[in-house]
């Protein structure tokens, strides 16, 4: 058996080095919120790594929204997983029809609105929160789920634009051009060679866009007040409005709605490496 040399050991204490505190900044957060969410309330801040007496007591009080805080949870989870589900498809559907029109279709200027829209990335998107926010009061959105799948679909476009065109810049043209040679119209192209062949690129990008949509806060705060028309990252904010906050509750709820994009992720995570770095490297 071949012993390893010095410079790989080397190698591989550099990467222990470095991923060892990567894992443990990235876990710990999370410990201590599990942690929170199976303490009574009075063990919430003792400062030990274990309660002395866990409980999933603060998880029976979210599931039956036996807090004023958590009346309207079922509410607000289905309202961020409805935003969520529709930006990541009017993302993609955006996305895919754009990135398809510029790299294989050649539209006239489509280069110079793939780079215009790249350059809004200039301007930190909690600047344009209160743009945003008189833009849709001015169309009568306020308040309502469209003005915040709009705005979020608005946020994650151009991205998504970019990377599927880089990713579609690598497919052989040949293959349009068979298609053509076959009678294929323009319509079956996109469907029956490009789709299929784009496939881990959009799962990345759809991912994305989901993930981007349930994570947000700002905007929701600012386009939804309703109580039952906001998400629950604003509900979760409502919490820490009272004089004595029930944190347990608080963490036991951001673990619940942690639990959806982490197996999003841990579904799709084969696709999104390679879908959103497709096309960084010329082939």
């Amino acid at each position: 058996m071949k012993l390893p040399t010095l410079r790989e050991v080397a190698t591989e204490a550099r990467l222990l080095l470095i991923g060892i505190p990567v894992f443990l900044w990235t876990m710990i957060p999370i410990y201590h919120m599990f942690l929170f969410a199976i303490s009574p309330k009075e063990d919430a801040f003792s400062g030990k790594l274990w309660p002395d007496h866990p409980t999933l007591h603060n998880f029976e009080i979210v599931f039956k929204q036996q807090h004023y805080f958590l009346r309207d949870f079922y509410i607000q989870f289905w309202n961020s997983l409805v935003i969520a589900a529709s930006v990541g498809v009017l993302t993609l559907f955006i996305a895919t029809a754009a990135a398809f029109s510029i790299s294989r279709l050649k539209v006239p200027g489509g280069r110079a609105v793939m780079n215009l829209a790249l350059f809004t990335y200039f301007i930190p998107a909690a600047f344009l929160a209160v743009p945003m926010y008189r833009t849709m009061g001015n169309y009568g959105l306020l308040n309502n789920h469209w003005s915040l799948i709009l705005a979020m679909v608005t946020i994650a476009s151009p991205y998504a634009i970019w990377v599927l065109k880089q990713a579609s810049d690598k497919l052989p043209v040949e293959l349009d051009e068979a298609a053509v040679m076959d009678g294929a119209t323009t319509l079956q192209i996109f469907r029956l060679v490009y789709l299929p062949l784009m496939m881990p690129s959009l799962v990345a990008i759809g991912t994305y866009a989901v993930l981007l949509a349930w994570n947000e806060y700002l905007y929701a705060f600012l386009l939804l007040s309703n109580d039952r028309e906001i998400t629950l990252p604003v509900a979760l904010g409502n919490f820490l409005a009272a004089d004595d906050s029930p944190w347990e509750l608080l963490m036991t709820t951001g673990f619940i709605y942690a639990l959806p994009p982490a197996a999003i992720y841990y579904a799709f995570r084969r696709y999104m490496v390679g879908g959103l770095t497709a096309g960084a490297v010329k082939s």
